[in-house]
């Protein structure tokens, strides 16, 4: 896209701005690097005599990385925008236009009131470090009279290592679920490090989805080449998983024809894959152990053969349409071009120019799409149910539930400069949020009336679980299993994440149980034996004699709540009816183990 022969004319001409305004630089940015003290536009004239050391520095940058420049331009654009939106004044907006949109003739039973600091401790910990809050915490929280602890709080969990590690592994979920390369798997742990210390490190949203359009190297060391990782390599799955995941459109169905549900047409697809014919994976034989090198090759294929796709060790120096009445034909060459906003490149550019377009144009505030399908995403994490669903699949012609709302968030979030933890505090901030959970009883129910639960993700349930039996991960193992073989592929973690699993692209309502995960909970030896160990269960029975303490204590823990008078009485009558003391809190342990409350995000 940019070159020193593009700078070469630039210069001679004296039109620099004007150059960089028409291939895809915002106007703030142009104005910054320039330093142009009028106007730009189609008629401005820029003088090179007075700013040459300015144009010789950017020739030197073009020239050693063609494609810098134009991530520089896609992490620090929106920077130029404007201040941050402060999150409560946004917070406060979207439950102003949410009242107008969805609640101006609703009914006071039907909106559901605030909810109780226990369970608001319990869910803000389990939507942001993906573990049950420690039982000490839970009484502290709500003795603290503080009205802002509930901030400080999201705050604190924000700050929070831990935080980077959940949203970690939810985006190795939605990037891994759907691979159509089972070998991805091997990118697993590359990623979960590489989104973790980004997420950590608040790394603006658009700086991190440039690094997975524009990924090469060793997959088991470059996380952000998991997404070409898990569709082999092939520009239309590739091309496909970037909008779909970045985006939140499936244009996909448009790869045989014309989209069946909305405006995409069979070109405007291939068009999409044109920027992905000369990346390809390959099997890095030099390697200690087995792993695969995400490549990009500008040189054409020496011999002419026909190319496996399903097996791309090798790119091709474009992209063509399959000739569906001809399958055996080239195809029809294809510009690339994104379908969104129209924008193209010329054929032949090399593929770190044509990726790093694509990963401006994607990512630019110009580009709406890109902010919806996060906010969109975290929304429906966070409260329950997104602005659409299925949360992946937004498309232009889809129905929205407060569309106005949906449309300020995303315009604040791009202001923000996709700052992603500024999305995280203003969307828990929300009325929106902080309401009372309520189970999702028809299709026709009133949208965001109420908090909705979520079946918690493998790796959350595998967390409460470490909690609430004082266990490590080694311990949910067999018998034989060591530290070491804990961490890998068939460690407890990773055996218990493939029966709990689910795909966190699908809509909540639609992800249930299964019996074989019932079985897995009440049948498990390795949870009862932990139950039973000095660090667990067997502790607390040492340490706390009153039975009704020890009760309160073990709902701390599980629930992060005290047992209600019910409850209380039913519990005790049990433990006095067994006469076994560690037998009858055993089952108690069991059963809240096994409850739904347990294994659900209320």
């Amino acid at each position: 896209m940019f070159s020193l022969e593009h700078l070469s004319v630039v210069s001679h001409n004296s039109l620099a701005p004007p150059f960089a305004l028409q291939h895809g630089w915002p106007q703030a940015l142009a104005l910054r690097v320039f330093k142009m003290p009028q106007i730009i536009g189609k008629n401005s004239y820029w003088n090179p005599s007075r700013q040459p050391k300015r144009l010789v520095f950017l020739q030197k940058v073009l020239k050693t990385a063609p494609f810098t420049l134009l991530l520089l331009v896609c992490s620090i654009s929106s920077q130029l925008q404007g201040a941050t939106p402060s999150f409560r004044e946004t917070a406060a907006q979207v439950d102003q236009l949410l009242m107008q949109e969805l609640f101006k003739d609703v009914s006071q039973g039907e909106l559901a009131d605030t909810t109780d600091d226990q369970t608001f401790l319990r869910r803000v910990w389990l939507d942001l470090a993906g573990q049950l809050p420690p039982a000490e915490q839970v009484i502290l929280f709500v003795l603290d009279k503080d009205p802002a602890k509930r901030q400080q709080l999201v705050d604190n969990l924000l700050s929070d290592q831990r935080f980077g590690k959940h949203w970690a592994s939810y985006w190795r979920d939605v990037i891994l679920y759907r691979r159509t390369e089972e070998q991805a798997l091997l990118s697993a742990q590359a990623l979960t490090d590489y989104l973790s210390e980004h997420l950590n490190a608040n790394t603006p949203w658009d700086q991190v989805a440039s690094e997975f359009v524009t990924a090469t190297g060793n997959v088991r060391e470059n996380g952000n080449a998991a997404v070409i990782m898990a569709q082999g390599g092939r520009p239309e799955e590739t091309a496909a998983e970037l909008t779909r995941i970045f985006m939140g459109i499936q244009i996909q169905c448009a790869q045989c024809h014309d989209h069946p549900y909305d405006s995409w047409k069979r070109e405007q697809f291939h068009e999409l894959a044109a920027f992905f014919p000369r990346v390809a994976v390959r099997p890095d034989r030099s390697a200690m152990q087995r792993t695969f090198i995400v490549v990009a090759n500008d040189r054409p294929a020496r011999r002419k053969r026909k190319q496996n796709n399903n097996n791309r060790r090798r790119g091709t120096p474009e992209h063509h349409m399959p000739d569906l009445d001809n399958p055996s034909a080239a195809g029809t060459l294809m510009i690339p071009a994104l379908f969104t906003t129209g924008q193209r490149l010329a054929l032949d550019v090399k593929d770190s120019e044509r990726r790093a377009a694509l990963a401006a144009w994607m990512t630019s505030p110009d580009n709406a799409w890109f902010s919806k399908a996060l906010v969109n995403r975290l929304w429906s994490e966070m409260v329950g149910e997104g602005f659409r669903e299925p949360i992946d699949d937004l498309g232009p012609d889809r129905e929205t539930r407060a569309p106005q709302t949906f449309e300020f968030l995303a315009q604040a979030f791009t202001q923000s400069g996709y700052n992603i933890k500024w999305l995280f505090k203003t969307i828990s901030a929300t009325q929106a949020y902080q309401r009372q959970s309520r189970s999702r009883q028809n299709a026709a129910g009133i949208p965001f009336a109420a908090n909705r639960p979520r079946r918690l993700r493998a790796d959350t349930l595998f967390n409460t679980l470490l909690t609430v039996l004082d266990a490590k991960e080694q311990d949910l193992g067999g018998r034989r299993n060591s530290a070491r073989r804990s961490r890998g592929r068939n460690g407890p973690r990773a055996v218990f994440n493939k029966l709990f699993e689910y795909d966190p692209s699908e809509p909540q309502v639609s992800v249930t149980g299964s019996i074989p995960q019932a079985l897995a909970f009440m049948n498990s030896s390795a949870i009862h034996r932990s139950a039973r160990s000095g660090r667990g269960l067997g502790s607390l029975l040492q340490n706390i004699p009153d039975n009704q303490d020890l009760l309160t204590e073990l709902y701390l823990k599980c629930l992060a709540r005290e047992p209600n008078p019910h409850e209380q009485t039913t519990c005790l009558l049990h433990v006095k009816q067994t006469q076994n003391r560690l037998q009858a809190f055993e089952d108690i342990l069991w059963a809240l183990i096994n409850s739904a409350e347990f294994q659900y995000r209320t």
